[in-house]
């Protein structure tokens, strides 16, 4: 599927909830956010169906993401049920690890191919610091148990203010040099200003090479992190809501004053 500027949209982003077991200062409040309400929030069957149209229309790349994908009940399932889809090359996660100790091995046994973990700092402090709430040793526990099940390349995103020169993404760049993982920097990011930069060591905020469109978890298609444009497939159907997202998918991010990380996967 090529958009207005000749880019092959391959990847789709669908996050499945707008829930987390953590308060990252980056992404939430600390009060928290307003919650979708359940009703809104696309069921397994009908994420089902918009990822078979995507595949059979070029989408080659799926990763689940949220909120935190590992508190959305049945996860497994979903895993399970996206894996059979014929002519998905690459099917991943984002998570911030800390569940990923009880679900690692199921995900994979379900199909799940590799998984991207949050992981700011390795320094115990920092990270309850971060995440207002987190315990530094689940997400570790997390990304140990990933590695034995073979959710491999594990790769590490790691959020900083300026550069990978800070002190914590020096910690974690150290951390995955010791652990053999790949480390991804990615500058803090502002939807509602418009503020974003490439990722180092990753394709992520390259406008002219973008591949991915994105699916909320209560079924607006986004084409653009950073843009108010979405399409709500449930009123359009998937097929017009895929062809608006493709066709009006713009040259490059401006800013996205409707979502929040929290509800539109990051």
């Amino acid at each position: 599927m090529l958009d207005s500027f000749n880019r092959n949209i391959s990847y789709l982003r669908i996050s499945v909830t707008d829930r987390c077991n953590l308060r990252c200062h980056y992404c939430m409040p600390e009060c928290g956010i307003k919650l979708m309400d359940h009703r809104d929030i696309l069921s397994f069957e009908e994420i089902e169906r918009i990822a078979r149209y995507g595949v059979a229309n070029g989408i080659e790349k799926i990763r689940i993401t949220g909120g935190e994908p590992l508190v959305r009940r049945g996860i497994v399932d979903l895993v399970k049920m996206l894996s059979q889809i014929k002519g998905i090359r690459d099917l991943a996660m984002t998570t911030n690890g800390t569940l990923l100790d009880q679900f690692a091995q199921p995900l994979k046994q379900a199909g799940l191919q590799r998984v991207n973990i949050s992981l700011d700092t390795v320094d115990p402090f920092s990270y309850r610091e971060i995440t207002r709430s987190g315990d530094l040793s689940s997400a570790i526990r997390g990304i140990e148990a990933a590695r034995e099940a073979g959710l491999s390349p594990i790769r590490i995103n790691c959020v900083v203010h300026q550069s990978a020169m800070e002190k914590d993404a020096q910690g974690v760049a150290r951390y995955c040099l010791q652990n053999n993982l790949q480390v991804r920097f990615i500058r803090k990011m502002d939807l509602e200003h418009g503020v974003f930069s490439r990722v180092i060591g990753g394709e992520g905020g390259n406008c002219a090479a973008c591949n991915r469109i994105r699916l909320t978890a209560n079924g607006k298609l986004k084409p653009c992190l950073f843009s108010n444009l979405e399409f709500d497939i449930r009123e359009l159907g998937v097929e017009e809501a895929f062809a608006r997202a493709i066709g009006l998918k713009p040259e490059s991010g401006t800013v996205n004053k409707l979502n929040r990380f929290s509800n539109i996967g990051g």
